[in-house]
């Protein structure tokens, strides 16, 4: 089963990417993780959910992005899959600087 590590990465992406969607629809601030909720206590607890929805799609993006390169090249598809993931997370920081 060649194709494993990039079926695990498809999945994980997906769910990553539905919960995404489920915090971007919903904008409800209690669906984030307890310790993000007391670590952080936003301005407007509806924006801030929204825009970390867009940063959780955006690594969701990068993880299927490696896994459709590990399709072809398992080792490429890992490097990446870890370099976009570091975009991804950067890119995210720049996002979230908007609504702390």
């Amino acid at each position: 089963m060649e194709q494993g590590f990039s079926i695990l990465m498809f999945i994980f992406a997906a769910i990553i990417l539905f919960y995404a969607l489920l915090m971007a629809a919903t904008k409800d601030y209690k669906i984030l993780p307890f310790k993000a909720r007391v670590s952080v206590e936003p301005e407007d607890p509806k924006e801030y959910t929204f825009q970390f929805s867009k940063v959780m799609a955006l690594v969701a993006a990068a993880i299927a992005a490696g896994a459709a390169v590990a399709l072809w090249k398992i080792g490429v598809g890992a490097v990446v899959m870890v370099a976009c993931v570091v975009l991804a997370i950067w890119i995210g920081t720049k996002i979230m600087k908007k609504v702390s």
